[in-house]
């Protein structure tokens, strides 16, 4: 059986995601993390997620994601979500944010990545 190498996507240099510099955590625990995009239309669905890390750099705790329109336009994003098994905590932590296709392949899916930024944040309470 033959399988077709799929290249990785080119990012158009007038795409782009960021991350405000500032993240809240709700009372309940819930993270809350924003910024822009801009992209331009693809083939398929696209989606701004975002994850966060606090200490160790190597655990990255996801903080939900939602889909982009992509028409040219920069608009705004902001994501939500609770992190498992461990508390998060206001001061320092590190986000980030990442622009991503899901374009057809054959019968599946293959993610194509638009744009990905990684900001240092500070985490407030409320």
């Amino acid at each position: 059986m033959l399988c077709a190498a799929v290249a990785p996507a080119r990012a158009d240099p007038t795409e782009l995601v960021t991350v405000d510099p500032v993240g809240r955590i709700a009372p309940d625990g819930t993270v809350t993390l924003s910024g822009t995009y801009r992209c331009t239309a693809g083939s398929g669905p696209v989606f701004v997620s975002s994850s966060l890390s606090q200490g160790d750099a190597r655990f990255k705790h996801g903080i939900g994601g939602g889909a982009a329109r992509c028409d040219g336009v920069e608009h705004r994003w902001e994501n939500s979500g609770k992190v498992s098994g461990e508390t998060v905590k206001a001061g320092a932590a590190h986000a980030e944010a990442t622009l991503t296709e899901l374009r057809p392949s054959g019968f599946i899916l293959l993610p194509a990545f638009h744009a990905v930024s990684n900001q240092d944040v500070t985490l407030t309470q409320g």
